[in-house]
């Protein structure tokens, strides 16, 4: 009878010993699926496979492993004079059925558990690999048959709600699906069922009791539509359901077991994962300058983890079933039978599979003969009066091991990610390039505006120039003359009673003094000419202008008269400034001469009219051949004699005594006694009254060599330095002053105190104004300035908190569009700190949404992953990381950090 109920045992079905039992034996209960292993022998039912059913697959035996019950109490009582039906040998995977004190028969299995195994260890060893498998894509499932009262629900259903060591295979499974998963991208939902007299009812919602079962045409994989499907997000939700689910399975009382399950509890996980494959048609070679990457393939894996918790099969006379109970045992042995003549005709290789026998059958399909990954476990108890049950049940062990399965990957392609990932880099190009035409647009029309506002600024200043220049030389003539005569007569009362050589000296300067009033008044009269000339040209060019008449030729002629009318006068003017120069010179040394003479002697002049001679031909010399270093030059001359030379009328004198400054000042030594000794208000003093474009380049260096130490940065600031340094700045050409003056302000931008002050002044706009020059030496210094600048405001923001909660000033000032672009500059020393700039910007969080606006995001990600230092590499991360915003954007856009 136990034969006929477990499917009928052939013939052929013997116990296995000796030699012949190592045709099953297996090293390890994990399944191996090999990379060129034969194919199976039933390849229709391999065939149902659902999208992947093209695919050869991998072949995998069902795996069965077999558990022994410790002995109850009852049993420990009623057996105590008679031995286990069963000797276990573990540790060469297989038992001794006893049929007597002197006969046994020997059988091997995939694991063989004693009943001291622990749960852990039936979990690891039965359904740990199948949850692995179910996890990359393959359908799984793990089953528990024996004879009513051996453990199957234990081993298989057991919460662990006083004990966590005796969790079950069901909350081991979820616990393992739970971790190796993100329920971001992926999804794990479970139904509860239980097969009761040949009706699938739902244990989630009782009253869904009659779930019909559906098979698609095609692939023949069978679902179970009308089934509740639960979401789950966390393990607690997962036992909850599985306790609602025990109070509505049906179970007995029987003579042996006090709570046997009436029915087949079937536990189905569905498991749908997101998987990325590389496509190896496309390109890596990339532009790197490119913020957006081609998406890989997006693919969709799902696979179905079923666990099977079968109901005891029994003997009545034995369980004492009577009435109902009676039907619900025939109907629970009808569908163990039906499951065992499946096994046994795929074993066989039947050419007809019973499938449709039983509903226990038809859901169990894809897991016997089909492609998913099955283990068994097979629970057996130690009692002799039980032995033919025992029997019955290892011989089911023993048939279901020579099932093999066609294992294979279910998965299709994610168009719905793919599509969203396409239209979110559509969404950047489009925005990038709107962005791009914008800061163009605003750029040309900014470009335009500039060049007519300078161009009618210079045609103004022309004018105005040339109309004070004018009046200007008139006015010196007229009182240098004035002087002249003056110091002639009083030159010509002391020659009367000087010396002979005081008379020959003063003889010579009258000479002197007239003869150049003389070329004076010539150059004038020439000048006068020349202008009545040109005039007069110029009248000659507007009346033929306009009658037309005398031709092109005629217009021509009158155009190089003019044109050579206009360099003589230049070639005038300078002459007229040399001379002026002269005149100058030679009133000086009157002057120094007429103090000799009062002084007395001849020896006293010589002396006195050659000091200056020499001391300047002497720092000359320094300066130009560098015979002297300069504090030598300094302990010789003295500091105090040197910034007195920086007010000397003598131009070349004045260059070389500030560039001896600044070099002095580039030592820290130094700094001090200059600053001590007046040199600063001189330096500030030249940059403000000299428009000598050599004066102010060197005083420009020498007050950003100051700049580095921070007392003198607020004494700079109090003396108005930053908006002498501002002006320069607007006013100045040559990319070596704007270097120094943007090297001035980048200094100062690195002082906390001085961050209000730069701004209100005009430093900050003066410092991003120096962008238009171009020279990448400028560009390093507006770069290190601005980084200097947002790591004061970032520290500020985060030692201080609440001291600023606006935006940054850089953003205000609408210097972020010019960061964004320089981020990646081919000239390391402007990309550093331009990454620098970024990365302490990023730090304070109201600045995170014009950020990601203006294009700096992709800056930042692009530094987190590509900076070449390690540093601000590591700020980037970090400050990536720590920002919501940022991190929000992140997921939106779904990039990859």
């Amino acid at each position: 009878m136990a034969s006929s109920r477990n499917g009928g045992i052939r013939g052929s079905m013997r116990p296995i010993s000796g030699a012949n039992s190592s045709n099953l034996r297996s090293s390890s209960f994990k399944s191996r699926i090999p990379s060129s292993a034969p194919a199976p022998r039933r390849s229709s039912s391999a065939s149902l496979g659902g999208p992947s059913a093209g695919d050869n697959g991998v072949p995998g035996r069902v795996r069965v492993a077999v558990r022994l019950r410790p002995r109850n109490a009852e049993e420990s009582v009623a057996d105590a004079d008679f031995a286990d039906c069963v000797e276990l040998q573990p540790e060469l995977k297989r038992l001794k059925l006893r049929k007597n004190n002197w006969d046994s028969e020997t059988y091997e299995f995939d694991e063989v558990l004693t009943e001291a195994a622990s749960q852990k260890r039936v979990y690891e060893v039965v359904a740990k690999p199948v949850v692995e498998s179910a996890l990359e894509g393959y359908n799984g499932t793990v089953m528990a048959y024996g004879q009513t009262g051996t453990g199957k629900t234990f081993t298989l259903g057991r919460l662990g709600d006083e004990d966590t060591a005796a969790r079950g295979i069901m909350v081991r499974s979820m616990e393992d699906i739970l971790a190796g998963i993100s329920l971001e991208s992926d999804s794990v939902s479970v139904s509860y069922l239980q097969l009761y007299m040949e009706t699938i009812q739902d244990l989630l919602d009782p009253a869904n009791d009659n779930i019909a079962i559906v098979e698609d045409p095609k692939t023949g994989d069978v679902s179970l539509p009308g089934a509740t499907h639960v979401e789950i997000r966390n393990q607690q939700n997962f036992l909850e359901l599985l306790r609602l689910g025990e109070t509505h399975r049906i179970a007995a009382n029987t003579k042996l077991n006090t709570e046997s399950s009436r029915s087949h509890a079937i536990l189905m996980v569905h498991v749908k994962r997101s998987v990325v494959e590389k496509d190896n048609s496309i390109s890596n070679e990339m532009d790197s300058s490119s913020h957006f990457v081609r998406p890989s393939k997006p693919l969709v894996r799902r696979s179905k983890l079923v666990l099977v918790d079968l109901a005891g099969s029994e003997r009545v006379h034995k369980s004492g079933s009577e009435g109902h109970m009676l039907e619900e045992a025939k109907s629970i042995n009808l569908s163990l039978s039906a499951l065992g003549k499946c096994i046994n005709a795929i074993a066989e290789d039947s050419a007809h599979v019973p499938f449709r026998d039983s509903k226990l059958t038809r859901l169990l399909r894809d897991s016997f003969g089909g492609t998913a990954r099955t283990s068994m476990i097979v629970t057996i108890g130690p009692s002799p009066r039980h032995r033919g049950e025992t029997t019955s049940t290892i011989l089911f062990g023993q048939r279901a091991m020579k099932v093999e399965n066609m294992l294979k990957i279910k998965e299709e392609f994610d168009y719905k990610s793919l599509s969203k990932k396409l239209e979110v880099q559509l969404d950047k190009v489009i925005a990038e390039n709107e962005r791009q035409q914008k800061m163009f647009d605003d750029e040309v029309e900014r470009v335009t505006l500039e060049a007519q506002n300078r161009i009618s600024e210079v045609e103004k200043n022309f004018a105005e120039a040339l109309e004070k220049e004018k009046l200007k030389c008139q006015m010196e003539y007229m009182e240098s003359v004035k002087k002249l005569e003056e110091k002639m007569l009083s030159n010509q009362r002391k020659q009367e009673d000087g010396k002979r050589n005081g008379e020959m000296n003063g003889f010579v300067a009258t000479s002197e003094l007239t003869h150049l009033k003389e070329v004076l008044e010539n150059e004038m009269k020439l000048r006068k000419a020349a202008e009545e000339e040109l005039n007069k040209f110029n009248n000659q060019l507007t009346q033929k202008t306009r009658s037309g008449e005398g031709g092109d030729a005629e217009i021509s002629r009158l155009q190089k008269l003019l044109e050579d009318e206009a360099v003589q006068k230049k070639k005038l003017e300078e002459e007229v400034t040399v001379l002026r120069s002269q005149l100058v010179q030679l009133t000086f040394e009157a002057d120094q001469m007429r103090r000799c003479l009062e002084r007395g002697g001849p020896t006293n002049s010589y002396s006195g009219s050659d000091l200056l001679s020499s001391r300047q031909s002497q720092f000359r010399e320094s300066m130009n051949g560098q015979k002297a270093p300069f504090a030598t030059l300094c302990e010789q001359v003295g500091l105090q004699k040197i910034l007195q030379l920086l007010e000397s009328e003598d131009a070349n004198i004045r260059i070389h005594a500030v560039k001896v400054v600044a070099n002095l000042a580039a030592e820290e030594t130094n700094q001090e006694k200059i600053v001590e000794a007046g040199g600063l208000t001189s330096l500030l003093m030249l940059l403000r009254s000299y428009e000598d474009e050599t004066v102010r380049r060197v005083a420009a260096g020498a007050i950003a060599n100051l700049a580095m130490n921070e007392v003198n940065q607020q004494l700079i600031v109090d003396q108005g330095g930053i908006s002498l340094l501002s002006l320069t700045a607007a006013d100045a050409e040559d990319p070596q002053t704007l270097r120094m003056v943007a090297g001035a302000i980048a200094n100062l931008c690195g002082n906390d105190k001085l961050q209000a002050r730069l701004r209100s002044e005009g430093g900050i706009k003066a410092l991003l104004g120096m962008v238009r020059c171009g020279h990448p030496d400028v560009l390093a210094q507006v770069a290190r300035g601005i980084a200097n600048f947002a790591k004061c405001e970032s520290r500020a923001t985060t030692q201080e908190a609440g001291v600023r909660s606006g935006r940054s000033v850089l953003v205000e000032d609408g210097a972020l569009p010019w960061i964004v672009q320089h981020a990646n500059d081919e000239a390391a020393p402007i990309r550093r700190h331009i990454e620098l700039a970024l990365c302490h910007l990023a730090q304070h969080e109201v600045n995170a949404r014009d950020m990601i606006s203006g294009g700096a995001l992709w800056e930042l990600v692009r530094i987190s992953r590509e900076c070449s230092r390690e540093d601000i590499r590591n700020l980037a991360h970090r400050t990536l990381s720590s920002s919501p915003v940022f991190r929000s954007e992140i997921r939106r856009l779904g990039i990859q950090f």
